[in-house]
């Protein structure tokens, strides 16, 4: 399924926020609420039953490389930022928790443990020296 893009009429275009320094609480806050719907997408609704075709073997093996090159980059990434860096990507690991009214999933109780330990392993190659 393709999406288009349309013209957005004036009453469709949100207006500029009037806080000009928000907090970075409020600016995590703003864009964790963001994720819930996909970016403020003004698609139509999904239908409640797709059509998705399996992924094959390759690009399962495909999605793995990826996924280990995007982590291995991020632990780079973060061995070279400063601690404050550090200290948010352990609070947005922290703040990984299920929607109100929802119990937690072991998937995403796996995550966060998962964001904490590439910070670990982060701050283990800061203290290497070559």
């Amino acid at each position: 399924m393709t999406r288009t893009h349309e013209l957005l009429s004036p009453k469709d275009v949100p207006m500029p926020d009037t806080d000009q320094n928000p907090s970075a609480a409020e600016l995590r806050f703003r864009t964790l609420s963001r994720w819930d719907n996909e970016g403020g997408s003004v698609a139509a609704a999904p239908d409640p039953h797709p059509t998705i075709a399996a992924l094959t073997s390759a690009e399962l093996i495909q999605l793995r490389i990826r996924t280990i090159a995007l982590e291995n980059m991020l632990i780079a990434v973060l061995a070279e930022g400063s601690d404050r860096q550090l200290a948010v990507a352990r609070e947005m690991a922290e703040y990984i928790a299920p929607r109100p009214r929802f119990t937690h999933h072991p998937l995403t109780i796996e995550a966060g443990r998962h964001m904490t330990s590439l910070v670990d392993r982060a701050v283990h190659f800061r203290t290497i020296q070559p």
